[in-house]
């Protein structure tokens, strides 16, 4: 089984700013997660990603919050979705 694009999303929220979404099942998880997604979900305001949720190879589930990074607890792509939109009101004015 190959790679399966779940979501792949832009959301303009203002004239500058923006989220950028993008999930992946994977076939096994990748190194440093015990799950089989691969995700990386963006908010970036005037050209400057201000919050992040990704788990790139070797790192693991972590988050970005300006330049701040913390570990992320994955349970499912549901509750990522929640999480990482109610950081993003958080960011609205």
């Amino acid at each position: 089984m190959n790679a399966k694009l779940l979501i792949r999303e832009r959301h303009i929220l203002s004239e500058n700013a923006f989220v950028e979404m993008v999930v992946w099942r994977l076939p096994a998880p990748s190194s440093g997660s015990d799950h089989s997604f691969k995700y990386r979900l963006a908010l970036v305001v005037d050209c400057e990603c201000v919050l992040r949720y990704d788990n790139e190879s070797g790192k693991g589930d972590h988050k970005h919050i300006g330049k701040v990074e913390s570990p992320y607890t994955f349970t499912t792509p549901q509750a990522l979705l929640k999480e990482f939109w109610s950081d993003v009101d958080k960011w609205r004015p």
